[in-house]
C-alpha cells in the first residue's frame, strides 16, 4: 500500500480581511497544530470555514495540498510558502493529483478518509497572496489540491502517515477532473464518464457537469 507522510496538520478562524477595496471574511489564513485533533464528519475540531456555502460540509471536510507543488508557486509569488499556504488543512508529501484518484480511500491516524473532489481555486487565493490572477493559474495548472470527505471519525497529527487503503476502481484522477473542469470544457466523453463516478464524486460537481453536458447537447 502507498504511505504518504503527513507533515503538516492546519486550522484557522475566520478573520476579516480587506480585497479590492472591500470587507471579506475568510478562514484561508491557517496555522499548523501542535497536538492532536479531532476529524469529524465536517472537518478538524478548531476550523472554520467563512463561507459554508462554497467551503465545508462532509464533502469538503478536509482540504488537502502537496509540498511537493510548493516550489513552483514559490517561483510565481517570489516567495518561501509556509505550510497551509494554500489554506489546506493537510499538508502532505510525495503525492500529487496525478497519483490519487476519485473514491480513493485512506487510513491515517485513526480515522478512515475518502477523497471526493478537486479543490476549486477561488479568489481567497488571490487575496491571501496578492495576485489576482492566482486562482486560474493555480486551476490550469492542474495543482489544485483536492477534498476528502470522511468515513470514520478519529484523531490525526502532524507526522501522521496517510495509508492508502483502496483504489477506486474507475481509477479516475484529480488530475484527469481537472482537465475535464477546467481546460478540456467541451470533452463530452470525459464529462460522461465523470458522472458515472456518483457513487464517491461529490454531488456539487455531478449537478454542474450535468448542467454543462445538458448545454453541450442542445448547443447552447
Amino acid at each position: 500500500m502507498d504511505k504518504i507522510p503527513l507533515l503538516s496538520l492546519n486550522r484557522g478562524r475566520a478573520q476579516t480581511s480587506f480585497f479590492k477595496g472591500k470587507e471579506a471574511k475568510s478562514a484561508i489564513f491557517k496555522e499548523p497544530a501542535d497536538r492532536a485533533l479531532e476529524l469529524g464528519y465536517e472537518g478538524i475540531e478548531g476550523d472554520e470555514q467563512a463561507d459554508r456555502v462554497h467551503h465545508g460540509g462532509p464533502d469538503k471536510a478536509v482540504c488537502v495540498y502537496s509540498l511537493v507543488n510548493y516550489p513552483h508557486w514559490e517561483q510565481v509569488l517570489g516567495r518561501q510558502l509556509p505550510f497551509g499556504a494554500f489554506g489546506e488543512n493537510f499538508t502532505i508529501g510525495s503525492s500529487t493529483e496525478e497519483d490519487v484518484c476519485i473514491g480513493d480511500v485512506f487510513r491515517v491516524g485513526t480515522a478512515v478518509v475518502q477523497i471526493s473532489q478537486p479543490r476549486v481555486p477561488c479568489w481567497k487565493l488571490a487575496m491571501k497572496w496578492g495576485l489576482d490572477g492566482l486562482p486560474k493559474l493555480v486551476a490550469d495548472s492542474g495543482a489544485t489540491g483536492y477534498y476528502y470527505r470522511v468515513l470514520e471519525p478519529g484523531s490525526v497529527r502532524a507526522g501522521d502517515v496517510l495509508v492508502h487503503d483502496k483504489r477506486h476502481f474507475a481509477g479516475v484522477t484529480v488530475a484527469e477532473v481537472n482537465r475535464i473542469l477546467h481546460r478540456n470544457k467541451q470533452d463530452i466523453a470525459g464529462i460522461e464518464q465523470l458522472l458515472r463516478l456518483d457513487d464517491v464524486l461529490a454531488r456539487v460537481l455531478l449537478d454542474m457537469l450535468e448542467s454543462r453536458l445538458a448545454r453541450l447537447k442542445t448547443g447552447e
